[in-house]
């Protein structure tokens, strides 16, 4: 039945978090207007296999939908595709939309994260420097699955996993590719040094030439019709590398611009949306969820954590949305982060959180970094476990995850799993 208090309930952002909020609220029964604005025009499709199957040469490039239109309207959603959010007036109680103003009684902010880039990736006339790429959306995937069917040179700037992963696509074709990244080891700000050691293992033993403590000074280019095309990259130790496909994986930001200065809290240093364990920023019938949030994690003792993961999305905006329609109801979530990414036929599986006082190395794996495990703690509890080929173990890890399990009998239990292949 329609809830009185909230006669529509508009949804911002056009991705899974967004996706499983309105699924979520006419599961719930509610039967008032439902609106959900998209800044992209394409039907609400999956992020994740952008950089996994839709680059792999093996597979047919399609995108995975997670609603189609037809889908959509038949919740009787109000689509608004193809224009992002430009503003919000609590006041007024109002989202901007292409100039026009769409009210709300209860709001699900779910915009996600923009890509960084490079300083000189756009020319002086604003125009991008044709053969750089982030990985974002659909039409990134697109063009950079062209490139490489073009046996482009590659140059990935970033070795954090979604560029591993494009460079996993590259040597897949058996193409030359250099992994640039400005520190010490890749993922060592995420995962840790030993981890980080073994991930560069896995670079090297791919055949990818990846460059550590380095960064980019610059993009060298050639003029092409209207703007400028990439045909190299400048490192700031002066070499300079060919290169006809440059993909910048270097982390994302909150896509916050059009909370600016509307009245939400946000992180004082990536500008994300601060909520509560319930999803709740505080403001009236105002929740977030996805990329775009960082929600205090029960798991973490509430400290807060943005997680731009699949899982963490999918939950946060079910309940989202379920919390925006009855707050009386809304309950902290328990939520147990989980992520996953493939590298030169490796999968990589991480669960939990790393963010701890310790990390430590349980089993290092054969020589090719299959059965790695490594586990993290928090005072005396197992908060994360980081494995690489243990799709089976690394959920039986993560039930002691999710029971706050106690970090010697973790680490006992992590030592006691069978070697892998073996």
């Amino acid at each position: 039945m329609t809830s009185s208090r909230v006669r529509r309930l508009v949804v911002v952002g056009g991705s899974l978090a967004g996706v499983r909020a309105v699924e979520s609220a006419r599961r719930t029964g509610y039967d008032g207007g439902l609106v959900l604005v998209g800044a992209e025009p394409h039907a609400p499709y999956d992020r994740p296999p952008l950089s996994k199957a839709f680059l792999d040469p093996a597979k047919d490039p399609e995108p995975v939908v997670l609603r189609s239109e037809t889908d959509l309207r038949d919740l009787d959603v109000d689509l608004r595709l193809g224009s992002p959010a430009e503003k919000l007036d609590l006041a007024t109680r109002e989202v901007l939309v292409a100039g026009e103003p769409v009210p709300y009684d209860a709001l699900v902010v779910a915009t996600g994260s923009t890509p960084r880039t490079l300083p000189d990736a756009i020319t002086p006339d604003g125009s991008p420097v044709a053969g750089v790429h982030v990985l974002r959306e659909l039409d990134d995937a697109r063009a950079i699955r062209a490139a490489l069917d073009d046996g482009a040179r590659t140059v990935v700037v970033g070795a954090g996993f979604i560029g591993s992963e494009v460079a996993s696509a590259a040597r897949a074709r058996d193409l030359p590719v250099t992994v640039v990244e400005a520190l010490d080891r890749p993922l060592v700000r995420s995962v840790g040094p030993d981890v980080g050691d073994v991930c560069a293992r896995l670079h090297h033993d791919a055949g990818t030439d990846l460059r550590l403590g380095v960064g980019v000074a610059g993009l060298k280019t050639v003029a092409d019709g209207d703007g400028g095309r990439v045909t190299g990259v400048r490192l700031d130790d002066g070499t300079l590398l060919p290169a006809d496909l440059v993909v910048v994986g270097v982390g994302a930001r909150p896509a916050t611009g059009w909370l600016e200065g509307a009245g939400v809290p946000l992180h004082d240093g990536d500008r994300g949306v601060l909520c509560s364990a319930t999803l709740s920023t505080g403001v009236p019938d105002v929740w977030a969820a996805g990329d775009v949030a960082h929600v205090a994690l029960p798991l973490l003792d509430g400290d807060p954590l943005r997680q731009e993961h699949w899982t963490s999305a999918a939950e946060q905006g079910a309940a989202a949305a379920r919390h925006a329609l009855d707050p009386d109801a809304a309950r902290p979530l328990e939520t147990i982060p989980y992520f996953w990414s493939d590298w030169y036929g490796h999968r990589l599986q991480l669960v939990g959180s790393p963010r701890g006082d310790e990390a430590r190395v349980v089993d290092p794996g054969g020589a090719d970094g299959a059965g790695f495990v490594a586990l993290y703690r928090r005072s005396g509890r197992v908060v994360g476990a980081f494995t690489i080929d243990r799709p089976r173990d690394v959920m039986k890890l993560r039930r002691r995850v999710a029971a706050r399990g106690d970090w010697d009998e973790a680490v006992e239990y992590a030592a006691s799993l069978a070697p892998v292949g073996g």
